[in-house]
């Protein structure tokens, strides 16, 4: 409990700092954004135990409605609260007898609480449901006591068929511009067989973006970028994802992050700028990473490469992570960090000019990485899902800085 304790009191110290003015809160304007520059090869991370004993933690949220506490998510259907005095003993919300939990890649994946969520009290989760069908649903906070949820109060947004059990994506987030996104997976086996990622008349191997504050579920919004074609799906952000594993904004920036789950030899993380216009297609089955899939020859014509990759050589399988907007270690300000499950090493990854990218590995944590989290203050956690542990990454600067392999094999300007 001590460690817990001094943890939430350096996140509390860093959030008044910021309300003071002392230090920045990560959310500088654009410009200022642009004229910081973070070198991957000149930091580390390590990690610092919050908390483990949890059950195949996947994420770490926060509700952005002061109270400091974070909430995990547990694949097998709840959702528990760490707060100033440790876990509590009742979970926020215990769905497990609605999720199918195949210790795999279905259950309880994702949760996003509303913009609004001090005064409104709504939150959404992304689950596999009993029938191994993906189900975007809302709850609402308890009136009585804003620790507990109410189980009752659910109301399906969204259900998605799924054609096997694997490549659920699973992850959902309100962006800067309110809406809710969705990430979901090409709906599994291998190869991607149904062609669901390249099919613009499926919301399988997508990123959604919906409107969640009108209609009776939701509504699209008016500049989606495939609302005046036919023959897509208006609730289409992006296409051409395999296993979308964690997506995120930069709090800063607004621009978009993913980490794309790979075939057999490459793990990649997509990009997309806030003044971007939606529509982007990242390539698979077409392309994994940065390469031609299921043949030697093929067209990039129309498909957005990604911003960094690495072969199966270091990994096999991407954790999209954030970019550290905090205040409590400096040396990573900036700094897009993701990790791989198998191999807990963590990359960072930073813009190194016009369409161009640096990449470096930062940390090598011996963790089942399943997922990472942003605290109220910009704080940066991870999940290990073999020990049931979260950790909180602390980082710091390298002087002189190291010369060792990027991993960096593609960027945006090939």
């Amino acid at each position: 409990m001590k460690q817990i304790s001094a943890i939430f009191s350096a996140a509390t110290l860093a959030v008044s700092l910021a309300a003071a003015g002392t230090v920045g809160n990560g959310h500088e304007g654009p410009e200022t954004t642009r004229r910081k520059t973070v070198d991957p090869n000149r930091v580390s991370i390590a990690l610092e135990l919050v908390l483990t004993g949890l059950e195949r933690p996947v994420a770490v949220r926060a509700a952005g409605d002061g109270s400091g506490r974070l909430f995990i998510v547990e694949q097998p259907g709840r959702i528990q609260i760490i707060d100033g005095d440790g876990l509590r003993s009742i979970p926020f919300l215990d769905i497990a007898n609605r999720v199918r939990n195949a210790a795999n890649e279905q259950g309880l994946l994702g949760l996003a609480f509303h913009p609004e969520y001090a005064s409104n009290g709504r939150f959404f989760v992304n689950y596999t449901d009993l029938s191994g069908d993906t189900v975007v649903a809302e709850y609402t906070r308890s009136e009585s006591d804003t620790n507990l949820s109410d189980p009752s109060s659910e109301a399906i947004i969204m259900t998605i068929q799924q054609p096997f059990s694997n490549h659920n994506g699973g992850d959902l987030a309100f962006g800067p511009d309110g809406y809710l996104w969705i990430a979901t997976g090409d709906g599994g086996s291998g190869g991607d067989p149904l062609g669901n990622g390249q099919n613009p008349e499926t919301l399988l191997g997508k990123l959604l973006r919906v409107d969640v504050d009108n209609g009776s579920t939701y509504t699209i919004p008016p500049d989606n970028p495939f609302v005046d074609d036919r023959q897509a799906m208006d609730e289409i952000w992006a296409l051409g994802l395999r296993n979308p594993w964690r997506f995120s904004f930069d709090r800063s920036t607004g621009d978009l992050y993913i980490g794309d789950v790979g075939q057999g030899a490459w793990e990649e993380i997509d990009f997309e700028a806030r003044t971007g216009p939606g529509g982007l297609n990242y390539g698979w089955n077409t392309m994994e990473g940065s390469h031609c899939f299921g043949s030697s020859n093929c067209s990039t014509e129309g498909l957005t490469l990604p911003a960094a990759e690495y072969g199966h050589a270091l990994g096999c399988s991407v954790t999209g992570g954030y970019v550290y907007r905090g205040t409590l270690f400096p040396a990573l300000r900036g700094l897009y960090l993701y990790g791989d499950f198998c191999s807990g090493t963590v990359w960072g990854l930073a813009p190194a000019g016009p369409g161009d990218w640096t990449a470096a590995v930062v940390g090598q944590t011996g963790a089942s990485i399943s997922g990472f989290g942003e605290d109220e203050s910009g704080e940066l956690y991870l999940t290990d899902l073999r020990t049931g542990s979260v950790y909180l990454i602390t980082g710091r600067a390298l002087t002189p800085a190291p010369r060792r392999p990027t991993g960096r094999v593609a960027s945006g300007a090939r």
